[in-house]
């Protein structure tokens, strides 16, 4: 299965940071509610991100026109929203994760003087 990225995704996807604010803020919501956050905030992002692109090179890299007839204006695919819905909440778990293992390493290292 041979694949390939844009160098322009390596900004896109670091923007990812901004999203610690959003998971804060939403942590203790109904998880469909925050499913469809993320949906929403993927979506954005995508959208926003694609148009950005198409504006300043002349083409989106991901252009879903002509690949599916669930897109918008090339940019987004609506049949999508399950996938960002999951990988939304999923995330949230991979975040928790990296919580408890950083709280684990700083615990440890102030038991052994070394921080």
């Amino acid at each position: 299965m041979p694949g390939f990225t844009y160098l322009w995704m390596f900004p896109i996807y670091g923007f990812a940071v901004f999203l610690e604010p959003i998971h804060d803020r939403i942590r203790s919501w109904p998880l469909p509610v925050r499913g469809l956050i993320w949906v929403a905030v993927i979506f954005t992002i995508e959208y926003l991100a694609g148009w950005t692109l198409a504006e300043l090179l002349g083409r989106c890299p991901w252009d879903y026109t002509y690949s599916t007839p669930y897109h918008f204006n090339g940019y987004i695919r609506w049949d999508y929203a399950l996938v960002w819905f999951f990988l939304g909440l999923g995330f949230e778990k991979v975040r928790g994760l990296i919580d408890n293992i950083a709280g684990y390493i700083l615990h440890w290292s102030r038991k052994q003087d070394i921080i």
